[in-house]
């Protein structure tokens, strides 16, 4: 069956960093890429604003890394973890295992900035980009497959786009993914983020601090220009009532109900209004369908708390580039739809050990002892807590720490150790 011709190539639906970096892959390409987004940008977007060390090497490929740095991102040289039982995991991205990133530190920047930095990408490759034009449904070709997308503009004018291929790039509650009936659920926990900015957060470092507690967690993050990124992750089943027109006070009163995270806030200043976002734990049952593609939050999303969404965003782009042209270049729609078929199967490949990570580090969160328990082996163990950091760096590989002997440790390192047990705790 012969392609029938189509006003682009590629159509992209959501200017947010996946969305951004697979437009920017595609367009270096000569590909004839469209890049659509309700928004107009620069906008808010609630997000932890954390790249890892590893992001820094599609941002450095975009041409993209000076800008941000120019911006005044803050650099990050790893992660402290408070257990409810107050023990600190304390991890550096530049340590003693033997792998490195692409930088020894990883990067936070407001979503405004970074995602107008990446979008200005996209524009410079060659990508067209619209604002404030909405996706409202797909377009479908005789065969079923995927053609285009009804668009609905800032007046509420409708029109139809046409493109050989859709690339589904809109975040949590994707329009695309739910149009082609792939939108799910995962199991895990539905929690929901509260985000803001604070100015004078005191005893801020380098360091990006996750504090789990028994009711959920919170994390803090220098961004630059003496902001904090202030997060609290709560489960949605313990919101009660009616916060949506006072998330502040919901965040400020969570953390001034905890000890040792009051007084870090006693001066803090708001800056930005507090917004919500979630719940998390959704996961296509497939990133793809004949004529259309999911990448990023659209694909999957399972929880904030190890913090690679941005990572996940830009290299779900890298990733999907190379399958999305094949697919364009194909004779026959059955040869498309191979080459996106395969895509899911290299990103599967390619993500599955942090998945495995996350699910983890989700049921650890959950479950206090258990949590306590691993924090005190890795806060007695710099060079486990180094190694775990660095997975969640995405530089070192997952498979270290889903090695039996390194869970052993982490599980039942402290309880050996307390009996005098030799057993070593670096990995």
């Amino acid at each position: 069956m012969t392609i029938s011709r189509r006003d682009i190539d590629v159509l992209v639906v959501g200017a947010g960093p996946a969305g951004s970096s697979a437009a920017w892959h595609l367009a270096r390409e000569g590909a004839h890429v469209m890049v659509l987004d309700r928004a107009k940008f620069p906008r808010e977007k609630p997000c932890a604003e954390y790249l890892s060390p590893e992001a820094s090497r599609i941002l450095s490929a975009m041409g993209a890394l000076e800008a941000c740095e120019a911006a005044g991102a803050a650099h990050l040289a790893g992660m402290v973890i408070r257990a409810p039982n107050g023990a600190r995991i304390r991890g550096e991205f530049a340590a003693a295992h033997g792998f490195r990133a692409f930088r020894d530190r990883g990067l936070a920047l407001r979503r405004p900035v970074l995602d107008s930095i990446l979008l200005e990408r996209a524009r410079a490759a060659g990508a067209e980009v619209r604002e404030g034009e909405q996706v409202i449904s797909v377009l479908r070709d005789t065969r079923g497959a995927v053609c285009g997308a009804r668009v609905r503009g800032a007046e509420g004018e409708e029109r139809d786009i046409r493109a050989r291929l859709v690339i589904g790039a809109d975040g949590l509650r994707s329009t695309i993914a739910r149009r082609i009936g792939v939108a799910r659920h995962a199991l895990g926990p539905r929690r929901l983020a509260f985000i803001g900015h604070y100015r004078d957060v005191s005893e801020m470092t380098d360091y990006g601090e996750m504090h789990v507690d028994r009711e959920g967690y919170a994390g803090f993050a220098d961004v630059g220009h003496g902001l904090t990124n202030v997060a609290v992750v709560v489960p949605r089943a313990s919101v009660r009532g009616n916060v949506a027109g006072n998330p502040s006070a919901f965040l400020e009163r969570w953390i001034a109900a905890r000890p040792h995270l009051a007084p870090r806030m006693a001066s803090a200043k708001r800056a930005t209004t507090v917004r919500v976002t979630g719940p998390f734990a959704v996961h296509a049952s497939r990133a793809w369908g004949p004529g259309v593609a999911l990448v990023g939050d659209a694909a999957d999303f399972f929880d904030p708390f190890t913090g690679e969404g941005i990572y996940a965003a830009l290299r779900g782009g890298e990733l999907l580039a190379p399958y999305a042209l094949e697919s364009l270049a194909a004779d026959r729609p059955r040869d498309a739809d191979a080459a996106l078929r395969e895509y899911d199967r290299a990103r599967r490949r390619a993500f599955r050990g942090k998945w495995a990570i996350e699910r983890l580090v989700a049921l650890a969160v959950g479950a206090p002892a258990l949590l306590d328990r691993a924090a005190s082996t890795l806060e007695a163990s710099p060079a486990m807590a180094n190694l775990f950091v660095g997975v969640a760096g995405d530089f070192v590989p997952a498979r270290e720490v889903l090695r039996p002997g390194y869970l052993a440790k982490l599980i039942f390192g402290n309880i050996l150790r307390s009996r005098n047990s030799p057993l070593p705790l670096s990995p």
